[in-house]
């Protein structure tokens, strides 16, 4: 992006606010200038009418696309498709996610995370591990063959990336031992708590260690209940955590995403798609393994046999689409809940989810119907594969 160039839309999402008769300003990567008098000099895209021009989209919960899942195939080619495919709905940072699965698993899909962010795979942030340390009571669709103990030489493992990316870990803090949250952190590690059964009182203990934030609230995790408050209770009221939460239509349901969202604010709740191998996937296939067991999909609705909801097939877009459409956001906090939040949830409110000089040209173009019309990822458009 030699010398520069200008984007030109009717309308502008900043991350905090829609703005108009602004261009952008692109050099070297990032957003030099938001400005209605861009410098003559530079080639100029003016996008469609109607267009609203806004940050990329930041997805924590990734854990397959464009018929790959991230425990099947961690390979760099692996990694660039799911990255390719959760493009194609807006989502221009993400961290691909590994479920719970066995040690040499996990160390293999690090690796393979370090490698694709070496190649330069466009997008990848590091790696979320969701897992393997989980409430046997809560474990949803995962393996329950595959739940372990946390133990000496675990905390090394999950932290295995170091400074070559973010690290986010997923746990029940019930199911590891006091200190073992304080000690991913001194290591650099974000945690949630997910998949737990926990009556709050070692949620509590994860919060004070310096716990984050909570994975897919509402699924997977203890209830609100007339005294024990639970994951969802301490979720619903500790303003030191963020939240991340499915916007599908199946996994949480309206009312309860309002009420999320009335607690917490665009300010601390945040989207995720929690996607499956099935998103962007040209293939003709109606479903996918998963750890042996057939996982069905009927629209964007993915479970096993039994039922039990097997992540979402949903791209970022439609999760705003649902947020503000059904979810009691307005647009403008769809928009913050996909891109500013997320960044913030990780650390990189300087560099991801605005639009203003020196964050990074990572951008979507949406059209009047918020369907994705392009994406661009430090001022280029990536390439589809």
């Amino acid at each position: 992006m030699s010398g520069g160039r200008v984007l030109a839309a009717e309308r502008v999402f900043d991350g905090d606010a829609f703005r108009t008769g602004l261009a952008l300003v692109l050099r070297e990567g990032r957003i030099a200038d938001l400005t209605p008098a861009p410098p003559r000099d530079l080639p100029v895209t003016r996008l469609p009418p109607g267009t609203i021009l806004a940050p990329g989209f930041v997805d924590v919960q990734v854990n397959g696309g464009g018929g790959v899942l991230l425990n099947d195939d961690a390979s760099v080619a692996g990694i660039a498709r799911i990255a390719a495919a959760h493009r194609r709905g807006g989502t221009t940072a993400l961290l691909p996610t590994l479920i719970t699965d066995t040690r040499p698993t996990i160390a293999a899909a690090i690796e393979g995370v370090a490698a694709a962010i070496r190649a330069g795979v466009p997008g990848i942030l590091g790696i979320h591990l969701e897992g393997p340390f989980l409430s046997p009571q809560r474990i949803g669709i995962h393996d329950p063959a595959r739940i372990a103990g946390f133990g000496e030489g675990d905390a090394a493992l999950l932290t295995g990336l170091g400074a070559r990316g973010l690290t986010l870990v997923t746990l029940a803090p019930e199911e590891v031992p006091p200190g073992a949250v304080a000690d991913l952190v001194a290591r650099g590690a974000l945690v949630c708590a997910g998949h737990t059964a926990d009556d709050g009182a070692a949620i509590r203990r994860g919060l004070d260690e310096g716990m984050s934030g909570f994975t897919h609230l509402f699924n997977a995790m203890s209830q609100l209940g007339p005294r024990a408050p639970g994951a969802v209770g301490v979720a619903l009221s500790d303003p030191r955590a963020f939240a991340g939460i499915i916007a599908d239509g199946h996994h949480v349901g309206d009312l309860q995403l309002r009420l999320a969202l009335r607690l917490l604010g665009s300010d601390r709740l945040f989207l995720v798609t929690d996607a499956m191998p099935p998103v962007g996937d040209p293939g003709p296939a109606p479903g996918f393994t998963l750890f042996g067991r057939r996982i069905r999909r009927d629209g964007d609705r993915l479970t096993g046999e039994d039922g039990t909801l097997a992540g979402a097939a949903i791209t970022m877009v439609e999760a705003v689409r649902h947020m503000s459409g059904r979810g009691g956001a307005s647009l403008a906090e769809a928009l913050a809940m996909a891109s500013l939040t997320p960044a913030r949830f990780l650390g990189l409110e300087g560099r991801l989810g605005r639009i203003a000089p020196g964050f990074a040209a990572d951008l979507v173009a949406l059209g009047p119907d918020l369907t994705v019309t392009g994406t661009w990822i430090g001022g280029q458009a990536p390439s589809a594969g």
